[in-house]
């Protein structure tokens, strides 16, 4: 490597930690307002305070029982989705690749509903504080990741195939999400009243139903899932060379392309099974990621995480604080905001495609 080459690539990398720690100090922050703000707002101070021990009875109940718990989610939630859309992008080597648009997040939220609803994993209300009750988590996840396990063993198949183009392995995704979306359907035409309602806002996507139990189960997922992607990160900047070159290099392609999207997909269907679908961020935060750092796996799947969480958690707070008191989904509020995103990098961003 040349002088000039050694001193662009160190300035590249100084830039990207930059870039990575003000992302970090940002999210920080991010998570301090969301905490602050609300129907009972409070200042940046008091909220501190009251996180390291102090404050009075009644803010220590509505940080740590209501907004602290509804945070870590979106968080963790963010990463989880954030990570998945990245990896799934460079396994499959398309750029369209998601939970989402893959039809994973639709099999997974069938998953989750049958559990609920005809194994009876789950206890349904009419509220919105209570409308989904799980009294087996471990059913509920394991019923989301075999539904999903059959888009991906789709999408996997699809791909192995001799010319298969990504526009072919994105129209399977839409023709499975729209035959799960049709099997949810088919759930809710039994369902009564009360039942019916319960299971349209959840569908909804709203990291606010979950408890520290569901967040203790969506932390574990996203830390292993984000560890196996950090530690694959070198086969995928392999693999993004080709398939070929990557196996020159000692790569099981095979291998690594099922295991990633098996790993994908249990963290997205742990996280759809405890806060339902929430759209676009598997799809636009790589792509955001990718034009801000760069395509290097090395970079790419930590600073996904990071911004899938600010994003998640910025969407979370602003959907919790729009029209205060009334709280909307955040999932509507990502579709709002991911979707002419997403026009806006189809247009602008095409060198990524």
């Amino acid at each position: 490597m040349s002088e000039r080459s050694l001193e662009e690539y160190r300035s590249a990398t100084g830039r990207r930690r930059a870039l990575f720690l003000g992302g970090a100090i940002l999210l920080l922050l991010l998570f301090l307002l969301s905490l602050s703000v609300g129907s009972a707002r409070m200042g940046f101070s008091e909220t501190l305070r009251t996180l390291l021990g102090g404050g009075d009875p009644l803010t220590r109940t509505i940080i740590f029982r209501i907004r602290l718990p509804r945070a870590l989610t979106a968080i963790f939630a963010g990463i989880a989705l954030a990570v998945s859309g990245a990896a799934m992008q460079s396994v499959l080597r398309n750029p369209l690749g998601s939970p989402f648009t893959l039809g994973i997040s639709h099999a997974s939220a069938f998953g989750a509903a049958f559990a609920i609803v005809v194994l009876g994993a789950g206890s349904l209300g009419s509220s919105a504080v209570d409308a989904v009750s799980i009294v087996n988590y471990y059913l509920v996840a394991i019923s989301a990741f075999a539904f999903s396990l059959i888009s991906t063993l789709a999408i996997v198949g699809l791909s192995r195939r001799r010319g298969a183009t990504p526009e072919a392995m994105i129209l399977t995704g839409v023709a499975l999400g729209s035959l799960f979306t049709a099997a949810v359907a088919a759930i809710e035409y039994f369902a009564d009243d009360v039942e019916l309602s319960s299971i349209i806002f959840w569908t909804f996507g709203d990291v606010g139903r979950a408890s520290f139990t569901d967040l203790s189960v969506i932390f574990v997922i996203t830390l292993l899932s984000l560890a196996y992607f950090l530690l694959n990160r070198w086969r995928m900047s392999a693999l993004d060379s080709g398939e070929d070159s990557a196996r020159s290099l000692g790569v099981n392609v095979k291998r690594l392309r099922i295991v990633g999207m098996i790993v994908a997909s249990l963290a997205t269907a742990t996280v759809v099974s405890f806060v339902g679908i929430i759209g676009f961020i598997g799809l636009i935060v790589p792509h955001m990621v990718r034009k801000i750092i760069g395509p290097d796996p090395k970079w790419l799947i930590p600073s996904s995480a990071l911004l899938g969480a600010m994003l998640l958690l910025a969407s979370d707070t602003l959907a919790r604080t729009v029209i205060s008191p009334i709280v909307l989904p955040v999932g509507i509020v990502t579709s709002f905001m991911g979707a002419p995103l997403f026009i806006h990098l189809v247009i602008k961003g095409r060198e990524y495609w």
